[in-house]
């Protein structure tokens, strides 16, 4: 289709010097989440830190953006005691894990067909993760998606040409402004999986599609098909990518048998110029070839026995073309610089008739093509067959009885060359000759049996066969002998296997505490890849992901305590003497002692209440006459509703509280 061609532009090449040291090692941890949260953030969390990086944010919590550490950031866990981190997993300090390659996974099914008969094609992928690639490794080589043939049954006579149907499918679409009818563009040239359409009455073809429906046939004289845009072969038995050839006589598989080949050279001529005989050519005749010998202005025609002219007829010439005739396409060609021809690979449904139109001097025409050959027939073409035994085939068995046989096979009678069986008279069928050789026992010999399967897949096992002396006497008949009647030495009967290894597992370690104490949260772990006898850590790429335990699971602890109103101590009296207010403080809280918005209201404890103070009841010194101000004229209603105990009032009504 084109779209890879960006493959094929090299960019240019750059220096770029890789850094040497891993950015952990650069920038810790704590520069890390200083990064992340600013200049106060450290790190908060000391465990999974090359899964997550937990860090302190400005309120004074942990949190993590769900991203690892950077490479090389130090670690430590309960089998490493000091490591770093590598591609999410804490691994001994200084060391990289081994680079894994790629291996191919499981075909997926076959998908649809691409089409309903006449021979499509289906797909099969696959990716490459059986491992994935990892470490470095190298990616998978091969093909990811495969093809099959399908639904090779021809389809129904009448049915409409699939890559006709396909220019069709344009009919209503238009181009340049304008509709046409569509037909298939059979012509040199172009590409033979592109989807080339001729305007139907116009002399002009276009690509309308890069690449026609897989499944289409290349061109009509061949069974190779289009995938993806390109022309993959096809065997004769429609198989894609099969072996199966075509005999000469267009016999899938077959040895050439069931036709003979007709060749000749006309060069007869007419005095005056006008169409003349050249050779006719029987129904279902194939690979047909007529030729000139030379460059001339004379025309190769064709016709049927009815005088109804195909190509070149009634002085009329034709543009070099491909004509559908007789069951099968022809194609006729007139190249300005070579002698002129017409090709057609059969088989033919018709009689027909090779004819020359003379212009000039006929300078000759080379003819052939094969024909079928009729057991029962007439005529020329007509060939005995008769069934012959073939020599005696070799013994079958060395020892203890075998036999050999004459097979009845069917062959030409004028040159003796074998072809298939339904050319003879199936009736008159000879049977095929046997008889009994090499009779006498044989040696004795050990029988082998097959091996038992492993008592162990891996780390070590043992496996067993039976092993005996035998003699045999017969065909289908055996003796068991003592081992001493066996000359070589006896195999074993048992032996170790499976000694590689067990490949590393993954081995948790104890769940943490749930964190937080109340509500949901979550439980972590630490999970290893170690070795069969937990001896050994290995990287966690070496084990597979898809059987990793979870290293961290949900939790709860019960229900949270719901948020409270907390109060402070009550303030000191607004009023030295007598009633005042005082103050204090009520916050909402939660269980951890942040703050809250949701206490309920009507449960909030007052913030301020009345107070007193008791007044100080000393008497006013000598030095300061007690009396009421002038301009007070309240002064008996200050004593009348006791607020003589204010210590404004009574230091404005001095005399008349006195006492009171």
């Amino acid at each position: 289709s084109g779209r890879g061609t960006c493959l094929d532009n090299e960019p240019p090449k750059r220096d770029f010097l890789y850094p040497a040291v891993a950015p952990g090692q650069v920038y810790d941890a704590d520069e890390q989440c200083r990064f992340q949260y600013g200049a106060t953030s450290r790190q908060c969390k000391y465990g999974e830190v090359c899964r997550e990086l937990w860090c302190l944010s400005k309120s004074n919590r942990c949190v993590t953006n769900s991203i690892p550490a950077a490479e090389g950031t130090l670690c430590q866990t309960g089998s490493i005691e000091k490591g770093w981190c590598y591609q999410g997993e804490c691994v001994p300090f200084g060391t990289w894990p081994q680079s894994v390659d790629g291996g191919w996974g499981p075909w997926s099914i076959w998908g649809e067909c691409s089409r309903t008969c006449g021979g499509g094609v289906s797909s099969s992928i696959r990716h490459c993760d059986s491992p994935a690639p990892s470490g470095g490794g190298k990616y998978c080589l091969g093909e990811r998606k495969r093809y099959r043939s399908c639904n090779t049954d021809p389809c129904p006579s009448g049915a409409r040409d699939f890559r006709e149907k396909q220019c069709a499918d344009f009919d209503n679409m238009p181009f340049r402004g304008k509709y046409y009818n569509w037909k298939p563009y059979t012509g040199g040239g172009v590409k033979p999986c592109a989807l080339n359409c001729l305007a139907e009455g116009y002399n002009f073809y276009t690509e309308r599609a890069p690449a026609v429906i897989d499944g289409t046939q290349c061109n009509a004289d061949s069974l190779d098909i289009c995938i993806n845009g390109e022309c993959k072969h096809v065997g004769c038995d429609n198989i894609l990518g099969s072996d199966a050839k075509e005999d000469r006589c267009r016999v899938c598989g077959g040895d050439g048998s069931t036709c003979e080949a007709i060749e000749g050279f006309f060069n007869d001529s007419l005095p005056r110029g006008g169409y003349m005989e050249v050779v006719q050519i029987p129904r279902g005749s194939v690979h047909i070839e007529i030729r000139e010998v030379a460059m001339s202005k004379n025309y190769i025609a064709l016709k049927s026995e009815e005088d109804d002219y195909y190509i070149n007829g009634a002085w009329t010439i034709d543009w070099p073309r491909k004509f559908d005739v007789a069951g099968t396409a022809f194609h006729y060609k007139r190249p300005t610089d070579e002698p002129e021809s017409l090709e057609a690979l059969g088989p033919t449904s018709e009689n027909l008739i090779v004819m020359i139109l003379l212009q000039e001097q006929n300078l000759g025409i080379r003819y052939k093509f094969n024909v079928p050959i009729s057991r029962t027939g007439s005529g020329d073409n007509e060939v005995g067959f008769a069934w012959n035994h073939l020599p005696w085939s070799e013994c079958s068995a060395t020892c203890a009885g075998g036999v050999q046989k004459q097979e009845v096979v069917c062959k030409r009678l004028d040159d003796s060359s074998v072809v298939q069986n339904n050319y003879c008279n199936p009736d008159s069928k000879p049977p095929e000759n046997q008889r009994a050789c090499n009779t006498e026992p044989c040696p004795p010999e050990w029988f082998i049996g097959d091996w038992s399967e492993c008592s162990k897949t891996c780390d070590g096992g043992m496996r067993s066969r039976t092993v005996l002396c035998i003699r045999k006497i017969g065909p289908s008949e055996e003796e068991t002998l003592d081992n001493t009647n066996c000359l070589t030495h006896r195999p074993v009967e048992k032996e170790p296997c499976n000694n590689q290894s067990c490949p590393p597992q993954w081995v948790a370690l104890d769940w943490s505490e749930c964190t937080p104490k109340c509500g949901p949260g979550f439980k972590h772990r630490i999970v290893l890849c170690k070795s069969s006898d937990l001896l050994k850590t290995f990287p966690a790429a070496q084990c597979q992901e898809e059987n990793k335990p979870p290293v961290r699971i949900r939790c709860s602890l019960g229900r949270c305590p719901p948020p409270r109103w907390v109060t402070g101590d009550w303030g000191q009296c607004s009023a030295q003497c007598g009633l005042g207010q005082q103050m204090r403080t009520v916050q909402c809280l939660s269980y951890t002692g942040q703050a809250s918005s949701d206490c309920p209201e009507t449960l909030r404890p007052p913030s301020m209440q009345q107070c007193e103070s008791k007044c100080d009841s000393t008497p006013i010194s000598n030095t300061e006459e007690c009396k009421d101000v002038n301009k007070v004229a309240y002064c008996p209603l200050v004593l009348k509703f006791k607020f003589c105990s204010r210590a404004y009032f009574r230091q404005m009504c001095c005399k008349t509280c006195q006492g009171h």
